[in-house]
């Protein structure tokens, strides 16, 4: 069983390129579980066709522990993909980032992990600074990091960011980064931009996805693409990204930038005409 965790800037893309790439895999015959760490509770929303029936602290919050069952926790979605949703305290109150560490805890002790699964994705929010939110590479639930991030500034801010935690936690050896997913977003020169970021990083640009308004289309009828229009050329992309993940050997412990040579390199790349008056 491969644990893989997602990582990226809040609004770049992320929930929606792993319930893409969990769709693809599905297709292939790969039995997943599919946890939202986001208090949002929407990581599992085109893969349930909605939001889920309940989150796992809301599901805490009515129910005393020893009375909840996995069935209680999991929801099942397109192609048999198992969906869980942390969930998050109630707005202004607590650290959502401890919703995580509960609900992967949860799950463990009813067993969700020993059925027989190919993989378990962790969608989890924006950047690694709150503990809670970097429990999954933290406590080595995750062996696998994957970044979403596109060439815009604050994406590769926040993924440069997200490396420092990665540095940390993957010193003991359990988790390593398997590289980064640009979600174009048309950004000037962004394939070549992102290429050279991942490789300062000292990883690899896995796979470049190009931008498709097919997703937000998808997206409106709760569907990932791959259930949406299953023969479109965006489907096609995400089931190349799967073959990626599937097939991927090269992890690395990245090495991250200084903010001095990040912003060099976002220079570097821009076209020279924008930089006039």
């Amino acid at each position: 069983m491969r644990q893989i965790a997602i990582y990226g800037k809040g609004g770049i893309g992320k929930s929606t390129t792993t319930q893409n790439l969990a769709a693809a895999l599905a297709e292939r015959g790969k039995k997943l579980m599919l946890i939202g760490c986001d208090p949002k509770a929407d990581s599992t929303r085109l893969i349930l066709g909605g939001l889920a029936k309940a989150t796992v602290l809301d599901t805490m919050r009515i129910k005393e522990e020893e009375d909840i069952e996995r069935g209680d926790l999991i929801s099942t979605g397109f192609r048999g993909i198992r969906a869980v949703e942390s969930g998050g305290p109630e707005p202004g109150v607590g650290c959502a980032g401890r919703g995580i560490v509960t609900a992967i805890n949860m799950l463990e002790s009813l067993g969700a992990y020993e059925e027989e699964l190919d993989y378990v994705f962790y969608d989890v929010l924006g950047d690694v600074v709150c503990g809670g939110f970097a429990m999954p590479i933290r406590e080595g639930k995750a062996q696998e990091i994957y970044i979403v991030c596109s060439g815009e500034m604050m994406s590769l801010y926040a993924a440069n960011n997200i490396c420092k935690g990665i540095q940390r936690y993957a010193a003991s050896g359990k988790t390593k980064l398997g590289g980064l997913i640009c979600n174009s977003r048309l950004v000037d020169n962004e394939r070549e931009l992102v290429s050279e970021f991942a490789k300062k990083l000292n990883t690899q640009l896995l796979y470049f996805l190009p931008r498709n308004n097919i997703v937000q289309r998808a997206e409106c009828k709760r569907m990932t693409v791959i259930e949406y229009d299953p023969a479109c050329g965006q489907a096609h992309e995400y089931r190349e990204l799967a073959k990626k993940i599937e097939t991927n050997k090269e992890y690395s412990v990245p090495t991250p930038l200084q903010a001095e040579e990040l912003e060099s390199l976002l220079e570097k790349y821009m076209i020279a005409d924008d930089w006039i008056n």
